[in-house]
Order: structure tokens, then C-alpha cells, then sequence
């Protein structure tokens, strides 16, 4: 067996235990078993054909769970369209840079063919979160299932509940973090998927040319890859994508420490977590010559549960949609 292999095996039975004891009531491993018996199949199947040929939509997909979840809990709600008055969050500025609702769509119309109505859009961000990261080399976990799809999506909700990043660490943790249960070790952990994908330059160009409107580039960023990132970002660009961990984008892995421990992270939000004694310990520990990638992939796995577990719709409540896109 692998060391990949007996390490997810190890870590499935980790996480299995401590879920037993941790989950929200109606959310559970296995919870289509016996309604819908091959979901995580048909899931895993469809993901690995869409990686294969376009692997830059791990990050996206990735990072579409996180912006499901921080905007009134995991309930699917990113997916919805906007209906007339009525903006929805994918209308939102953190929310426009976002690709793959097509591929949830597809996966959705997978399980419809399968199990009409049982599985939620809920589920199946929850799930393709999973597989985009263990399909790009990283770590595997059991997903507690049983979300169920809400109907409201608001466009200010994102604004106000999504950590921008031009936050520093501890305002994003006691503002975004702490309220939804989460602390300063998943923060820290959680922002380490932007191992995957890349961003848009006008996510950090304030860096590089008025940092605190001083007109000049932010201090704590390395000297010499801030000519590199102008090269590639004018001024007033919104249009250019950077790799948020240059030479590694498509593979989940503990290369992205590096960078901040060098002063080349791109967002302040990530620069900053330098600056708090827990996280800068976690961030050099990872970012060591050998690193620690079994204990990254671990905590990550567990934050990631922690996180998909947040103010879940389960029951009777909400509804299971029929297409992601629209409420039934």
C-alpha cells in the first residue's frame, strides 16, 4: 500500500470517529446509502473526467464550497441565479470571479438521472470540494451528507459575511472566523487551498503599486517578486489571472507556505498571518525543507468537515432543488 493510500486510509478512520461526535443532527456519513447508493460514484466519476481535462477548475470548485458556506452556512445558496429585483450572491464583486457552476450542473443532472430529487446542491459542493483536492494530489475524507438546499440569496450577504483579501489575518479571524465557529488554526489551514488557482490581479494590485496610499508597493512583500508581478499586472487590470502558488497551481500541496514564509503571498489577508506567533509557527513549520504535508492534509481535511458543517439545512428544513440554479 502507498504511503498516499494508508495515510487516506488512517485518516478516514480519524475523521469517521471524531465526526460521530461532532456532527449537526441529520448530517451523516454514508447518508445516501440506501436513497441514492452510488452518489459519491457518480460524483468522483464525473470530476475525475472534468479534472482531467480542465485541471484549472479545481480551484474555482474549490473555493466555491468556502463561498457556499461563510454566506449563511452550507446551503447551496451560490448557486442560484438572480431573479428580477431580486440579485442573487453570484452577483456579488467577491462572488463574479467564480467558474464551475457548469460543472455543477453536470454533476447535478448526473444524480437527477440516477435518484430524482434526493441529492442536494448542498451535498454535491461539499463533495466535488473533496474530490477536486484529492484528485489534484491531496488529501481524501469522508464527507458528512444530508445538507438540504435553501432558497434565499442575497447579493449583500456575500459582501458582508466573504473575508476579502485585502484584510489583515487577525481582523479576518475575529470578523469572519470566530462568529461562524471556526478559529485561528482552520483559518490558517483553510487558507492554505489557495495552493490551488490563481487569482485576479485586482484581488492585490494595491500591493503592488498604493499600499496604505503610499503609491509605492507593500514593504512586507519580497523585493524581487514584485517587479515579477507587475510584469504580469498594469495598473487597473481586472482581467489578468495570477497563479496564487507559481509552479505548483494545479497540485494540492504545502508549497504555498513557502511563499508566504518568503514574502510572495499575494493577498495581505495570507502576508498576515506572519504577523501572529500560532499561525507564523504553523506557516515556517510547513514551509521547512522536508514540511509536514501529512499533518497539513490532516488538519485540512478536519477543517474542511468543520467548516461544511456550518449552519446546515438538514430535515425538513429548506428544500432539495431539482436544477442548482433555481429554487423548486
Amino acid at each position: 500500500m502507498s504511503y498516499r493510500l494508508l495515510f487516506g486510509f488512517v485518516l478516514s478512520l480519524v475523521l469517521q470517529f471524531s465526526l460521530v461526535l461532532s456532527n449537526p443532527p441529520g448530517l451523516n456519513i454514508g447518508f445516501y446509502q440506501y436513497t441514492c447508493p452510488k452518489a459519491e460514484v457518480i460524483v468522483r466519476d464525473e470530476m475525475t473526467k472534468i479534472i482531467s481535462r480542465v485541471p484549472s477548475l479545481a480551484g474555482p470548485l474549490l473555493r466555491m464550497h468556502f463561498h457556499d458556506c461563510f454566506v449563511n452556512g452550507c446551503d447551496g445558496s451560490i448557486l442560484l441565479d438572480s431573479t428580477p429585483g431580486s440579485p442573487s450572491e453570484k452577483e456579488s464583486i467577491p462572488n463574479l470571479s467564480l467558474r464551475g457552476f457548469g460543472t455543477i450542473d453536470r454533476v447535478k443532472a448526473k444524480l437527477e438521472q440516477a435518484c430524482p430529487g434526493v441529492v442536494s446542491c448542498a451535498d454535491i459542493l461539499a463533495l466535488v470540494a473533496r474530490d477536486v483536492v484529492f484528485l489534484t494530489k491531496g488529501p481524501h475524507w469522508e464527507v458528512p451528507t444530508g445538507r438540504r438546499d435553501g432558497t434565499r440569496s442575497v447579493k449583500d450577504d456575500a459582501v458582508n459575511n466573504l473575508p476579502p483579501p485585502f484584510f489583515d489575518a487577525t481582523r479576518n479571524l475575529y470578523q469572519f472566523f470566530i462568529p461562524k465557529g471556526l478559529d485561528a488554526k482552520d483559518q490558517v489551514v483553510l487558507l492554505g487551498g489557495h495552493t490551488l488557482g490563481t487569482s485576479h490581479c485586482s484581488s492585490f494590485a494595491s500591493r503592488l503599486y498604493n499600499f496604505s496610499g503610499t503609491m509605492m508597493a507593500d514593504p512586507t512583500l519580497d523585493k524581487y517578486y514584485v517587479p515579477r508581478l507587475k510584469s504580469k499586472c498594469q495598473p487597473g487590470d481586472k482581467t489578468t489571472l495570477v497563479e496564487m502558488d507559481p509552479g505548483s497551481f494545479r497540485t494540492f500541496d504545502t508549497s504555498y507556505y513557502r511563499h508566504i514564509a518568503r514574502g510572495r503571498a499575494l493577498f495581505t489577508s495570507d502576508e498576515t498571518l506572519m504577523l501572529d506567533p500560532f499561525t507564523r509557527g504553523y506557516i515556517l513549520r510547513q514551509a521547512g525543507v522536508a514540511g509536514y504535508p501529512a499533518e497539513f492534509f490532516a488538519d485540512f481535511a478536519a477543517s474542511m468537515v468543520k467548516m461544511g458543517n456550518m449552519q446546515v439545512l438538514t430535515g425538513a428544513q429548506g428544500e432539495i432543488r431539482k436544477h442548482c440554479a433555481f429554487v423548486n
